[in-house]
């Protein structure tokens, strides 16, 4: 399988100390004009990639905090077109991996090959699509592949490990590791089970596992981090930029790299 440039960025962190830490951000949350100041912020205080989101208008995966940024960028016109042409001006100026999180239906609409082809020349790096099962995958993965970008898969708490194994395989980039059952949001205790989940993965893939998903505060960071191969932070992050509280993402981002590694 094809190492992606997202996946040796992961194993980069890791290698050198402390875990990956992935910020996800409302593309256009503010409008677009403010996506190279957010971008080159989360650069330069030590995030690893950025998980970019694209605004939708029935965001299914997505809680409160996240479906409020889209509205706001919808608001403000946003549109996937758009962010990729935004995303394609930073590219001397933006030189960590750019994940795009999108549904489905805007990439039917770009046109999947299209899409594909303006993803790598954007830059961009990975893809994240909540609503693409498995078995529908190789709708855009050719195309996708063809360009460089990876697909990165979700499992869940509830997948059966037969599915858990197949997920795996599939993936590229990193495993999406999902730490609650339901929405994204903070939380504030996490079921009992999800360290052992975390240990499976970890045993049957060969690309990193990132968790993602209740994750928010710098103790869930380093706690999550000692699982896994690094942490994904949403609505945190969401809220923090929304707030313009960058110190609590500072502080999200260096608990990354003091985590305690067992």
């Amino acid at each position: 399988m094809t190492k992606f440039k997202l996946q040796s960025a992961i194993e980069e962190q890791v290698a050198t100390g402390g875990r990956a830490f992935i910020p996800y951000i409302m593309a256009g949350d503010g409008g677009l004009a403010k996506l190279r100041e957010q971008l080159l912020f989360l650069q330069e205080a030590g995030a690893t990639a950025v998980e970019l989101g694209i605004p939708f208008s029935d965001p299914v995966a997505d809680g409160p905090t996240i479906q409020e940024a889209g509205k706001r960028a919808l608001a403000e016109g946003v549109s996937l077109r758009g962010v990729l042409a935004e995303v394609a001006s930073l590219q001397d100026e933006v030189t960590i991996p750019i994940v795009l999180m999108t549904y489905l239906n805007p990439v039917f609409q770009y046109g999947i090959e299209a899409f594909s082809k303006d993803c790598s020349d954007a830059g961009v790096s990975g893809l994240i699509v909540p609503d693409l099962p498995l078995e529908e995958s190789s709708i855009v993965h050719s195309d996708l592949k063809k360009n460089d970008i990876a697909l990165i898969q979700l499992v869940s708490l509830t997948s059966p490990q037969e599915r858990i194994e197949r997920i795996a395989k599939a993936s590229e980039g990193f495993l999406y590791a999902v730490t609650v059952t339901g929405i994204t949001g903070a939380r504030a205790e996490f079921a009992e089970n999800v360290g052992d989940h975390l240990a499976k993965l970890k045993e049957v893939s060969s690309v990193p596992v990132m968790a993602g998903f209740g994750i928010s505060t710098p103790e869930q960071v380093r706690e999550m981090g000692k699982l896994a191969d690094g942490v994904i932070v949403g609505s945190r992050i969401v809220d923090a930029l929304h707030t313009a509280d960058l110190d609590s993402i500072r502080e999200l981002i260096a608990a990354s790299k003091a985590v305690e590694v067992v």
